[in-house]
This record gives C-alpha cells, structure tokens and sequence, in this order.
C-alpha cells in the first residue's frame, strides 16, 4: 500500500498536505505552462512566418510525462475564420482538468469555510474545459477566457489558477512542518538546513527595509534531487522568484511585468556572478491587461559549499529591493532624470539603505514640501530639482535624503522630524549650488576653443587652403551658436527664476566674447585667401600676441570660475584672495591689450595703406580682438559682483 493511501485510510489527511501542497505547486507550474503554450499557437496562427519556440524541454522540466502532442499544438495551428483550430486539442484540455484537480486539491480536502468559492468555482471550470475539449476549434472568445487576467471582465481560468496559488500559499505557511530560520519548510533533509538559513539570513538582513509593506514569506520543500525556495515577493500575481538548489548549482526562475525592475534585478545578480537567459516577453491583450510579462532564469555555479551558502545570503537580501521598485523610480523621476533615478535605487540597494522609507516619508511630496518650505525665491510650483541645483547637486540631496530616511524610519522617528532634517539638508545643498558655475564654465569652454583656433589660424595663415578655411568657419560657427544656446537657457530660466538675473547679465557679457572671437576666425578666412592672400608678417606677429593675450585672459576666466564655486560666505580668505588675483590678471591682460592694438594699428597703416580693403579688414580684425578683450574686462567685474553678492561679501 503506497505511504500516502495508508495515511489516508487512518483518517488523517491534514498529514498529507504538505505533500499535496508540493504537488500544487508543480501544478500551477504546469498549467502556467499550458496557457503559454496557447498563446504561442495563437501568435503562430497570426503570424505564421514566426519562430516558434520549442517547448519539450520547458514541459519535460515541469513533469510532463507524454511530449509527442506537444512539438505540434503551436507549429500546426493556424485560424479558420476567427477560430484557432490545433491538433490535439482534446489532450491540452485534458492536461489543464488533469492539472487543475492537483492544484485544487489541498484546497478542497482542507475543507474550510473561506474556501467555498473557490471549490465552487473549480467545479464550474472542470465543466468548462470538458466542453472546450469536445467544441471544434477554440474560439477567440474560450481563449480570452482561459488567458485574461482581468478582475473587472468575468472570471477566467487564469484568474482561478493564480487565486489557488494564494491559498495554496496561505494554507502552506500554515501547516509547514518546519520553520527554519523563519521560513515554513516540509520534506526537506537535514543537509538542506544550512542553506535555507543562508538563504533566510541574507532576506533578514535586509526585510526591515520593507517596513510595513507586505511580502518576503518563504516556502521550502525538497523535490527529489532539487532544493526548491519560493519567494513571495510582493502583492503581484507576476512577481515570483523561485530557486532551485541542486549539488553545488544554483538555477533562480524570475518573473516580472515591468522591464526596468526585471533589468535592475538582473544587474543585481550579474554582480554576483550569476548567468543569465532572458526569454523574450509575450504581450497579449487577453494576459495581465496587454502588459508584456518577462522572464528570466540565473545561474550561478559554486566551486565550494561555503561559496554556495554566500550566493544564497546576497540573493536572499537582494529581494527586498525590488519590493516597489518601480513606483520610487517613477516618483524620483518628478526631480532627476530616469537614468539617475535608476543608480539612486542601485546605490540604494548596493548601500542597504532602500526607497521604501523615503516612500513612506512621502516620497515626491517630501521633496516638493522642501524646496517650497527652503526658499521660495528658489523653487517655483513645477520646477525641478536638478534644473535649479543641477543634476550633481540634485542626485547628492536625493541620495542623502533616502539614506536619511532609512535610517530615522529604522529608528522609528516620526516623519515630522524627517521632515526638518530634509530642509536641512537642502539648505546646505543650496548655499553649495553651483549650477549657474558650470554653464559659465561650459560658455568659458567655448570662448576659450575659439580663441585656441584663431591663434592656429594666425599661424598658418599662410598655408591654408580655402576649403580649409571652410571647415575652420564651420567649426567656429558650430562653437558660436553653443555658446548662445547657453544664454538661451540662462534666459529661459531667469524668467521664472529672478535670481538668474546676474547670470543672465554675465553670459550676456560672455557671448560678446564669442561673437567677436567667431567674426575675427571668418575676417582672417577672407584675408587669407585669394585675392587677398595673407596678412604681412609684422602685421600678423602683433595680431598672434593680441589673441595669445587675450586667450590668456579666457583661461583666467575658466579659473575664475573655479574659484568662484567653493566661495561661499564662510568661505576662508584664502579662497577670495586668489580668486581677486584671478581678475586683477585678466584686467591686467586687457590694458595690454590695448596696448597691442595701437601697435597693431601702426603696423597695419605702415604696411597696408596702399590697399585700401586689405587695410579695412586687418583693421576690422584687430579690432574684433581688441573688442574680445573689453568684454572679458566686463565678465570679471560682472562675475566679482555676482559672486559677493551671492556670499554677502562687502565690496
């Protein structure tokens, strides 16, 4: 008499559930299985020319014992009117009622009174599957049936298997005939201990960072040669993590709605060294309302038993991570952007400090309380933060914030406290900002690279062709319209933001710089070439020192600007002095070249007064350069103003 039947015959059949629980499972594996395999024969039907997947080796994995039916139900089918006709229709029935009767069981033996709809609507749904099996074909409308997963349309078969597995689930935390370490746990042996409690150490160490959001119950039994560990990681239907341990390999089955969490999931573990296959996701509109549902399977091979038991402690406190994963990423996207919002969350996790404090804290509203609540002259309804801190800043204040969250929420402060601190927080990030400092450092960049190819156009002027001529002016025009692009926005910004105002007025001053420097590379392009040909030698001498001067003076700008960044109004002395150093050189560097403009001037009436247009133009050019250096008089002083004002340093 097999062991099971002799149990039953004493009555006793609450001992069999443990087992009857593991047969479920497997179950529900199988009939998950069936379902994609009609949705792969509908696709193959709608798209006859694409590649159909094979499926023996998926369903001789889940237990199946007859395959041959298999290989041909998606690569036969094929439509007839609006009906999907398939071969061995009658057997994929039988399998899905064969199936069903397995996973129901634990249910309906149990025999509880909150079970009743669900043993009522099993029966109904073995006499559904008895008629498709016998109808000619599988209409469109059996189909949507059998796949929707829908709670706002009629019930589905879909809808029935995954309300099972919840009870199914329930029923197994309930009756386990272990805890180990805090996962329910049956059927296992003694040398599976150690690595379930590897596995339930690395989930606890991390499980506070949930909170009070539901999630992380563990389930453990043992199929002949396999461990198997099961996850639930949340309150989605799709979202399951199942692992298997066999000998020294580790093989994690991991399925998700969302792409992005799937991929940071995935990050996470190539980290550990695991191996990765992705299966490409289905979209059906009759599955998990059209959404694509993917799924993958990690495979990490240990050398020792100690390197095994370490894989399943990180896998175990990677879980909590994912746990509302995509709503933090979409909620921090209101202040950085997607690609920041994602290494927020991945410093999150690397760090073991999470989002989900940060949520509870108030997540978006936390964030917009502050910047309102810290300087209203600052922040306007709808700006975001790193376009007035700039994306450095804004990732610094959102990193810190999350970690503070964690940690005051660990400690149980209450969200008021919170709160304060983030103000803080954000205070210092302010008096720190220098956002304003790398677009003038970004138009310093372009000043200085045209004033770089005008001196190497000085001096080669005489061996340039004019196609090359061509491409220096287009490069310098290229430059010209960036830097103008720069002011653009400085302009955008300061009409809802007063305090862009001095920017405004300094980029203004700066792109005088630019256009004079773009006009002076396209005057020497028509002194250079024909009729014209080339500058006189002395004439071009002076000019080179003009420009060499003048680029000096853009260089300590660039450095100006450094400098002006770590003033601050406790800034040390140090810091102003060698910032007043910088702008007394670059007024120096004006009144030279001054100096070098008469002695331009000389030269080119000396040379030049017999050709009256080489003459203008020379002029011209020298005079666009001296023009260059005035403006670069007026940032200094403009940008002396701005920075003590800023800091509240007296004049």
């Amino acid at each position: 008499m097999l062991k099971d039947k002799a149990v039953e015959s004493l009555g006793q059949q609450s001992l069999l559930l443990p087992a009857w629980i593991t047969v479920a499972l497997n179950a529900n594996d199988r009939l998950k299985l069936l379902i994609t395999l009609l949705q792969s024969a509908k696709q193959h039907a709608f798209t006859p020319e694409a590649k159909v997947l094979d499926w023996g080796k998926d369903f001789r994995s889940a237990g199946f014992v007859e395959l041959d039916w298999v290989k041909d139900f998606a690569t036969s089918a094929y439509l007839e009117d609006e009906t999907l006709i398939v071969s061995n229709q009658e057997t994929f029935f039988e399998n899905l009622q064969e199936n069903l009767s397995l996973m129901a069981r634990p249910v309906i033996e149990l025999g509880d009174t909150g079970n009743e709809d669900l043993c009522a609507r099993c029966e109904i749904w073995h006499s559904h599957l008895k008629k498709f099996s016998i109808s000619e074909g599988i209409s469109n409308t059996t189909i949507t049936a059998l796949t929707h997963g829908d709670r706002k349309q009629n019930d589905s078969f879909h809808l029935l298997v995954m309300d099972l597995h919840k009870r199914i689930n329930a029923i197994a935390s309930t009756i386990s005939t272990e805890n180990i370490a805090g996962a329910h746990a049956w059927h296992v042996l003694p040398e599976d201990h150690a690595r379930i409690e590897a596995f339930m150490h690395g989930l606890q160490r991390t499980a506070a960072l949930k909170f009070s959001h539901p999630g992380l119950d563990t389930a453990a039994t043992r199929d002949e040669q396999r461990l198997l560990i099961q996850n639930d990681i949340g309150t989605n239907d799709a979202h399951v993590l199942v692992i298997e341990v066999r000998d020294k390999q580790i093989e994690l089955t991991y399925s998700e709605l969302h792409k992005g969490r799937f991929e940071f999931f995935k990050a996470m573990l190539e980290k550990l060294n695991f191996d990765w296959q992705v299966f490409e996701p289905v979209t059906t509109a009759d599955l998990n309302a059209g959404k694509p549902y993917h799924v993958g399977k990690a495979t990490y091979l240990a050398n020792t038993e100690t390197d095994l038991l370490q894989a399943l402690q990180m896998v175990g406190s990677r879980i909590v991570f994912v746990i509302d994963w995509n709503r933090a990423r979409k909620r921090l996207q209101h202040f950085v952007s997607k690609k920041i919002a994602i290494k927020l969350l991945t410093q999150g996790a690397e760090d073991e400090y999470g989002h989900m404090a940060w949520l509870l804290a108030g997540g978006e509203k936390l964030v917009y309380q502050t910047m309102q609540s810290v300087a209203s002259d600052a922040f306007r309804i709808g700006d975001r933060l790193d376009e007035v801190c700039g994306e450095h800043a804004a990732e610094l204040f959102l990193e810190e914030l999350m970690r503070m969250c964690s940690a005051m929420l660990l400690d149980q402060q209450p969200t008021s406290l919170i709160a304060d601190e983030a103000r803080m927080l954000l205070v210092h990030v302010l008096r720190k900002r220098s956002f304003e400092f790398d677009l003038l450092a970004d138009h310093a960049a372009y000043c200085h690279a045209l004033s770089q190819l005008l001196a190497q156009c000085l001096e080669t002027s005489t061996t340039q062709t004019a196609d090359a001529y061509k491409v220096i002016t287009d490069q310098a025009k290229e430059w010209e319209h960036a830097a103008d692009h720069l002011l653009t926005e400085a302009r955008q910004r300061a009409e809802r933001q007063p305090r862009w105002q001095p920017v405004v007025h300094l980029l203004s001053q700066s792109d005088d710089v630019a256009d004079t420097l773009e006009e002076s590379i396209f005057i020497l392009s028509m002194l250079s070439n024909a009729p014209l040909h080339s500058i006189p030698p002395e004439v071009n001498a002076v000019l080179a020192r003009l420009v060499q001067t003048t680029q000096a003076a853009i260089q300590d700008y660039v450095k100006a600007i450094q400098i002006a960044r770590d003033i601050t109004s406790d800034g040390t002395s140090q810091d102003t002095d060698a910032f007043l150093k910088v702008l007394w050189q670059m007024l120096r560097a004006e009144r030279h070249c001054d100096e070098l403009y008469r002695e331009a001037r000389l030269l080119i009436v000396n040379h030049l007064h017999d050709q009256p247009v080489a003459f203008g133009l020379t002029s011209d050019l020298a005079g666009a350069i001296e023009s260059a250096s005035d403006a670069l008089l007026s940032v200094g002083h403009q940008l002396r103003k701005m920075v003590f004002e800023k800091n509240a340093v007296t004049l």
